[in-house]
């Protein structure tokens, strides 16, 4: 419960022995208080010593549950950061409260875990290897772009999940240019994206050399490039050209066990 409602003093105690002895130490102190004042009630009323009894053997209990977990969790941080960091920079493996608080939902507002850690990859590169390992870490791993889905896809649901925040994919060039004639065998205008690419910047490289981005969702100020393929987003343009699936001549994606697979 402890670390469902707080990301933030879970940081604090868990960087800080000091301060984490001394709140457990606090704990204990106050049990230890009652278990006194239990024992002289022991000789006048038997029955209520063993219900508080049992309250502070309960209580123990607890408090011994919330040490164990804040060192595991310190040690596990160590370890993911220890195996990851091979692959990206230790700047990108994000366990601190904000990264945390920030990816634990979507506009749905839905709210069921805290992600474990937030990676921020700088390149596609990284990815499947960090997918490898997160796979090999036992951590359930969520794709995430701007966060502006409305089916809860990207809300964590398990206590040990990684959230792969694509944003720092920014590459975009347009490979093809517009041809000068039209007709059902020209070859037509392609743009390379990353899957962190806003699609409002896809609208205006189109719009710069004269043509249409046709997926315009409602969040395309911040929705970005990956999602739109991931939810087959539309749009108002749809009726005219389809959604985003309908304009994709392929996609690269890595798969559930850390391959890359291009699907055209």
């Amino acid at each position: 419960l402890f670390r469902s409602r707080n990301p933030y003093l879970e940081d604090d105690l868990i960087q800080n022995a000091g301060r984490r002895k001394a709140l457990l130490d606090a704990l204990r102190h106050r049990l230890q208080q009652m278990q006194e004042r239990r024992d002289a009630l022991s000789n006048q009323d038997a029955a209520r010593s063993l219900k508080v009894q049992k309250l502070l053997d309960c209580a123990h209990e607890a408090v011994s549950a919330f040490e164990a977990r804040l060192e595991h969790t310190r040690q596990f941080r160590r370890k993911v950061l220890h195996r990851l960091s091979q692959h990206t920079r230790k700047d990108n493996i994000c366990f601190d409260g904000y990264a945390r608080v920030t990816h634990v939902t979507d506009a749905t507002d839905w709210r069921v875990e805290y992600p474990f850690v937030v990676l921020h990859p700088e390149n596609e590169r990284e990815i499947a290897h960090l997918v490898r390992d997160c796979i090999a870490l036992g951590l359930t791993i969520i794709p995430r772009g701007g966060g502006t889905g409305y089916t809860g896809g990207v809300v964590p649901l398990h206590p040990l999940s990684a959230v792969i925040n694509t944003e720092k994919l920014l590459d975009m060039r347009l490979v093809k240019t517009p041809p000068e004639r039209e007709g059902p065998h020209v070859p037509k205008a392609v743009l390379m994206t990353g899957a962190g690419v806003v699609t409002r910047r896809a609208m205006e490289a189109a719009e710069r050399v004269g043509l249409v981005f046709a997926c315009d969702p409602t969040s395309a100020d911040a929705s970005c490039i990956g999602g739109n393929i991931a939810m087959n987003a539309g749009g108002k343009k749809a009726v005219l050209w389809g959604t985003a699936l309908d304009n994709l001549l392929s996609w690269r994606m890595v798969t559930p066990d850390g391959n890359w697979l291009e699907v055209e």
